[in-house]
């Protein structure tokens, strides 16, 4: 898997994001459990690309049922090192890109992780045979906000995204590659996430106007990502 322009082997990415978003995780664990839900899953091997520091998995792990198998992949020693303390006899961890894996699991989480990637096709067209169900949370950057505010480039400079979507353009990403979109929501990250003062003054916007109209909402004043279910 090629890196983004940030390197995360080489200890720069964990100088710009030390706790490697492990206060995301749990709320993500929670958006992966709701589309298992909606769609009647019950995976017993779940594995995840770019696992960062463990933890989303380490959340399910805590929620699913008893006999369900965890496996993160990572590249990032850092990140493989924060990791390594979660692992148990369920959930193991391991130093690698997704080449080594072999088995085909149930469920394969790509979450935020192919925004990274410079080669984004390629990465997604391997991941495509390495589970029957793909679930991929997408950051939209892309909104009027963004691009009035300036934000796409500091995002680009403290997170290292390379590529940038909307709803419509991550849908087509996948079904260009071959993928059968199985169900999809927004994940309101800029709201139940908002840390920063700027955020919080957009967070009742986002809201009110989310409840109006939710397309509307995220492509004027963003705050979302997109959680896809894909086989």
């Amino acid at each position: 898997m090629q890196q983004s322009i940030y390197e995360v082997t080489n200890g720069e990415y964990k100088q710009k994001n030390p706790n490697w978003h492990i206060e995301d995780s749990a709320w993500k664990a929670t958006q992966i459990i709701s589309m298992l839900k909606r769609n009647n899953l019950s995976p017993k091997t779940i594995t995840e690309i770019g696992c960062g520091a463990g933890e989303i998995l380490h959340q399910l792990y805590q929620q699913l049922p008893s006999d369900t198998i965890f496996e993160g992949y990572e590249i990032s020693p850092d990140a493989f090192a924060l990791s390594s303390s979660r692992a148990n006899e369920r959930l193991s961890f391991y130093l690698s890109d997704m080449s080594a894996l072999n088995t085909k699991s149930e469920l394969l989480l790509v979450m935020d992780v192919f925004e990274h990637v410079e080669d984004y096709i390629g990465f997604i067209k391997d991941c495509k045979n390495k589970a029957r169900y793909k679930m991929f949370h997408i950051p939209l950057d892309i909104s009027v906000l963004a691009l009035l505010r300036g934000t796409i480039m500091k995002t680009r400079e403290k997170v290292g995204h390379l590529h940038y979507y909307t709803k419509e353009t991550a849908l087509a990403t996948l079904r260009d590659n071959g993928y059968k979109i199985i169900d999809h929501f927004y994940t309101p990250s800029g709201v139940q996430l908002s840390r920063s003062f700027k955020s919080k003054i957009a967070k009742l916007p986002r809201i009110l106007l989310y409840n109006l109209n939710k397309d509307f909402a995220v492509t004027l004043l963003g705050g979302h990502s997109l959680l896809v279910l894909a086989e």
